[in-house]
């Protein structure tokens, strides 16, 4: 988690009707969640709405790679996403996590993660 919060995007894997889908997002760690910031329309936001109890599995995933000198990390976290409703929190979010894009972002979403894996790759290797 501490190498997730090192960087500011990643990848978040969710499923889309049936099939997997992949969307690049910016993100931060807080309190041991991924909170990311999305549309109420995006399909992310529909396939969390749409999970059992609001809440649907996800995994994401960030890493920092370089291919010089070929070493870097990749971290993937796997859990439940959810929708953030508390109003204090959304505005500390909004606050907290400016979005890449110039759209209006109305929804956070915070994942739980209940796996953390990931890979450092050290001399062109991995370890």
């Amino acid at each position: 988690m501490r190498l997730l919060a090192s960087v500011g995007y990643g990848r978040v894997v969710f499923t889309q009707d049936a099939l997997p889908a992949i969307r690049p997002v910016n993100h931060l760690v807080d309190a041991g969640q991924v909170i990311l910031r999305t549309r109420v329309t995006a399909p992310f936001s529909a396939a969390v709405r749409s999970g059992a109890n609001s809440a649907v599995v996800v995994a994401y995933e960030a890493d920092d790679l370089d291919p010089k000198r070929r070493t870097g990390w990749s971290v993937v976290v796997t859990g439940l996403a959810t929708t953030i409703s508390d109003p204090d929190r959304v505005a500390r979010y909004e606050q907290l996590l400016q979005p890449w894009v110039n759209m209006t972002m109305d929804t956070v979403i915070a994942i739980d993660p209940e796996i953390v894996t990931g890979i450092r790759i050290v001399n062109g290797t991995g370890c």
